[in-house]
């Protein structure tokens, strides 16, 4: 059953894909060129993107994620001189103001192309509403800002961490929060306090630090954020845990990881809580029921640090089919928080951390679902696409319910 239920989510999430398309007029070129990009610089992105309700909120968010990418293939092309990152940097946000600028020579792929086209998304840029473009270009100076402070310094104390981090993705929280309260559907005190943003950022990112030691250990110069106040407890640097003699130290290193990783959970759930419109809910849901689920990966498994180690196709499907609603996102949630749990070594030094952290979250969720209502899968499908006759569908399910229901409460 659990295979055959597997190969189902995996057909729902490739139909998905398939039929997650923006429609745009013939007048809107340069943005349909920027939802083209987007498919290849973040596919899953943009899937979920395509998937929100509301098109000037979704054009928004594809914006400010194309921004933030070419500000990141600035920062990240290690062929590029620090004077002139430290220069292009800081005015980087500028840019969605100037339909003339562009870069050449940066970055690879698509990720180039989009510098060399960026006219194109500055003319895009031009036809969000005010709120959203102060948004876009208010985040993306702040980060660039705290790029060029990083590229001058390592990381080396929890606090760096936590504050390379927030530069990266927890300011990407605080931009998405505020472009929430500025649609219509969404509470407008939301981004009041961006506390929670913050922390589903720094849970994303710090995720992916440590999934990510393998590929970014391989790069020349190496790029490693793991903290020096955690790594240096268990070796004299940070490259020695790719030998296999160094095992022991770099699990316990790498467990520590997940340990302060693992805080921020319940930062997350409240966050989750308030959100009203379904596919805004999604599409914040999905990737931390993914990060979670990627921490149960790469706990105490050695192999973190010679693979890419993450979670199977059908597992991804899965998160990606049912973590549409509150009470389900969070069940699955709290089946990560049992994995990790079962998992976790008792002689391993970080273990009553992490312990704490997933038996309090767990303690949280089981408190909200009992307020929820499940959401049947089909239900939600429905509701999330209108244009397949979904309401109406829903209104008969709704009618035929009321019916059996009052039939079984007359006998």
């Amino acid at each position: 059953m659990g295979m055959f239920s597997n190969v189902v989510d995996m057909v729902r999430v490739k139909w998905q894909m398939r039929t997650a398309k923006v429609s745009l007029t013939a007048d809107q070129e340069d943005l349909r060129y920027c939802y083209d990009v987007l498919q290849d610089v973040s596919r899953s992105f943009a899937v979920v993107i395509a998937q929100l309700n509301d098109a000037g909120l979704r054009d928004g968010i594809c914006l400010f994620y194309l921004v933030l990418r070419a500000l990141d293939t600035v920062e990240d092309d290690m062929s590029v001189p620090l004077d002139v990152k430290l220069r292009e940097l800081p005015k980087f946000h500028k840019h969605t103001n100037d339909v003339e600028w562009s870069m050449t020579g940066v970055g690879k792929g698509r990720e180039r192309e989009l510098l060399e086209n960026y006219p194109r998304v500055a003319r895009a840029a031009q036809q969000l509403k005010e709120e959203y473009r102060v948004v876009i270009e208010d985040i993306c100076e702040r980060m660039a800002n705290g790029m060029c402070d990083f590229l001058q310094r390592p990381v080396v104390t929890k606090e760096d961490y936590n504050l390379y981090c927030h530069y990266v993705a927890g300011l990407v929280g605080h931009g998405l929060t505020r472009l929430f309260a500025n649609c219509d559907f969404e509470d407008s005190h939301l981004a009041d306090d961006l506390t929670n943003s913050n922390h589903m950022g720094l849970f994303l990112q710090k995720t992916n630090i440590i999934r990510d030691y393998f590929e970014d250990i391989l790069e020349e110069p190496p790029r490693m954020f793991w903290p020096k106040e955690i790594w240096g407890q268990y070796g004299e640097q940070l490259q020695d845990f790719k030998d296999r003699s160094n095992e022991k130290k770099a699990v316990e290193c790498l467990n520590a990881m997940v340990a302060d990783a693992v805080q921020h959970i319940p930062y997350v759930i409240e966050y989750l809580k308030p959100l009203r419109d379904p596919s805004i809910f999604r599409f914040c849901a999905i990737p931390q029921v993914m990060a979670i689920g990627t921490l149960a990966e790469v706990y105490n498994n050695a192999e973190t640090f010679h693979v890419k180690v993450k979670m199977s196709r059908g597992a991804s499907c899965r998160v990606m089919v049912h973590s549409t609603d509150l009470y389900n996102a969070l069940g699955m949630f709290a089946e990560y928080c049992d994995t990790l749990l079962a998992k976790l070594d008792p002689n391993d030094a970080s273990t009553p951390a992490i312990r704490k952290c997933l038996e309090e979250a767990k303690e949280s969720i089981e408190s909200l679902r009992k307020d929820q209502v499940p959401v049947p899968y089909m239900r939600s499908l429905m509701s999330h696409y209108p244009g397949l006759g979904g309401q109406l569908l829903l209104s008969l399910m709704d009618s035929v319910s009321v019916f059996f229901s009052g039939e079984h409460s007359a006998h």
